[in-house]
């Protein structure tokens, strides 16, 4: 079973995440994303979720039109462990430049 997060830890990995917030009803980190449109929104859909695939680590998520809600959660650890903030990392990476100001 994968461990996780101290509050403490989920509070420490949030501060080095820019964007993301801890959704405490969720036991989730959480993004929403803006995009130019929706094929942006549904290209960024597709790489997210190739990279998720990579990991074996899927987010939760909610599309409408240019906007895409993520959460992530670890349901083995019953919360939020290191595998999420790992992919919330990836998931800042690959939407430099992609998003709407």
């Amino acid at each position: 079973m994968i461990a996780p997060m101290t509050p403490a830890q989920i509070t420490a990995a949030i501060e080095s995440l820019e964007s993301w917030r801890y959704d405490s009803d969720r036991r989730a980190l959480y993004r929403q994303l803006l995009f130019p449109g929706f094929p942006q929104a549904l290209s960024a859909m597709m790489e997210i979720g190739f990279a998720a695939e990579q990991a074996d680590h899927h987010p939760e998520w909610a599309n409408v039109f240019d906007r895409l809600d993520i959460w992530l959660t670890t349901h083995d650890a019953d919360g939020v462990s290191q595998k999420d903030v790992d992919l919330a990392r990836v998931i800042n990476r690959l939407m430099i430049g992609r998003l709407r100001q």
